[in-house]
């Protein structure tokens, strides 16, 4: 049975990995103004081969256990990807009592997904031990895009009725569906999911010795240069006040709820469901800024940055992700 020295054990695992220590490094050298820094190139090639070895691997998985498994999952993903961003932009107007434009391009963040935060999660399962279907890594490409285009609708439905704001033009622009949809994240992970799909295990093994044996040292650099990323914008939640700041906190536990409810209720497997939850609780920083930047121009970036990979992102990494599992667990037990 677990309890809470359970969940102590797991968040200390959790806490002593190579890849949490790493970003915790990167988040104190920050805190210290120093120089250190990953370089920009470096960056995007990580980046690049995270979403491809993951994308590789779930159109591998799809491809093994047939597409008719699949559907019922992705329905719940989009379902997720399209409520998520609703809940979030009412608490934000209505309780934290943020514009319109700074509520919808938050709320996009948030229900939108972070791949990084993803792939830790599976590294932690992986670490304890716990198997999860292979193909969720299709529903973090599903989740990436539509919350990011309800968000901005429930911004121009608002300014319209309110009779301000933007005009029409600007919510739905040719540029702003191509980067919701075609964005360099979006794009690798579906092209990995495809070439996975079409190859299938065993056209991915030829590349394993490569993706699979180099995965945790590259995602381990990443972390040193998201927690670097994440201790710079810490700084900019001065801006946000206490009650934005609480919204970081308690909205990735309020989505990690429905995650929960809906891998429970479409029978997946414990790693799955957690998977679900991660991912349900995650936010953006990659796909959703460079959308939310064509679609809502005049929207902050200090809050929506701020709150997602300064206050979020890190909570997920360090504490979210073991207390997700064991909440799944308790379910499940």
């Amino acid at each position: 049975m677990f309890t809470l020295e359970s969940l102590l054990q797991l968040a200390l695992s959790n806490l002593t990995s190579p890849m949490i220590l790493f970003f915790a490094f990167g988040v104190l050298a920050s805190w210290a103004k120093s120089d250190l820094e990953v370089p920009d190139g470096m960056s995007k090639a990580m980046a690049i081969f995270l979403l491809v070895a993951i994308g590789l691997k779930g159109g591998a998985e799809i491809a093994a256990v047939g597409l008719g498994k699949v559907w019922t999952a992705a329905f719940a993903a989009i379902l997720l990807g399209t409520t998520i961003p609703v809940i979030a932009f009412a608490i934000l107007t209505r309780v934290v009592r943020l514009d319109t434009v700074d509520a919808a391009a938050i709320a996009a963040h948030y229900g939108s997904v972070s791949a990084v935060t993803f792939i830790t999660g599976m590294s932690f399962l992986n670490q304890v031990g716990i198997p999860f279907e292979g193909y969720m890594v299709a529903l973090l490409a599903l989740m990436e895009s539509p919350a990011i285009v309800i968000a901005i609708v429930c911004a121009g439905l608002t300014q319209y009725r309110t009779a301000s704001g933007v005009g029409k033009a600007s919510f739905f622009s040719n540029k702003l569906l191509r980067e919701a949809f075609l964005g360099k994240s979006i794009l690798l992970l579906t092209g990995g999911l495809v070439i996975g799909f079409i190859t299938g295990p065993q056209g991915v093994t030829q590349v394993a010795p490569f993706f699979d044996g180099m995965f945790k040292g590259v995602l381990t650099l990443f972390m040193l240069d998201m927690g670097l990323l994440a201790g710079r914008r810490l700084a900019d939640l001065k801006l946000a006040g206490f009650l934005l700041a609480g919204f970081g906190l308690f909205m990735p536990i309020i989505n990690a709820g429905l995650g929960l409810m809906m891998g429970m209720a479409i029978g997946l497997s414990l790693g799955g469901t957690t998977l679900l939850t991660i991912l349900a609780a995650s936010a953006s920083y990659i796909a959703a800024p460079a959308a939310v930047r064509m679609a809502l121009p005049t929207a902050n970036p200090s809050l929506y940055l701020g709150t997602s990979l300064g206050i979020t992102f890190p909570f997920n990494i360090i504490v979210g992700i073991p207390l997700y599992y064991f909440l799944a667990s308790l379910v499940y037990t």
